[in-house]
């Protein structure tokens, strides 16, 4: 199942991951979680997992909240996005595999 932006690639390896996220901050983008079922990943509309992370600066926690999305919806595709505030629209999404 393709699920958007890499989802056509193999799968991430964590320091793959770890390097998106180090764009997503180098660029000022803010990082947010979002994650919905399987079966409805193609879809438009997916869940926010708390508010976007405004200001973050720390790859370690932004980690660790994916993770926590992941734990508390078991069975749901997570996705990371970067939301560039400059142009106000999305920089970056991705698929994060389970680590």
């Amino acid at each position: 199942m393709k699920y958007g932006t890499f989802s056509y690639l193999p799968p991430m390896t964590p320091p793959q991951v770890r390097k998106q996220i180090e764009y997503i901050l180098a660029h000022g983008w803010s990082p947010a979680i979002e994650h919905t079922e399987a079966g409805r990943a193609t879809g438009s509309y997916w869940s926010m997992w708390k508010l976007p992370m405004f200001g973050e600066s720390s790859v370690e926690r932004i980690l660790a909240e994916a993770e926590a999305c992941r734990q508390a919806n078991p069975g749901h595709v997570v996705r990371l996005i970067g939301y560039d505030n400059t142009r106000q629209t999305l920089g970056t999404a991705f698929t994060v595999p389970h680590a």
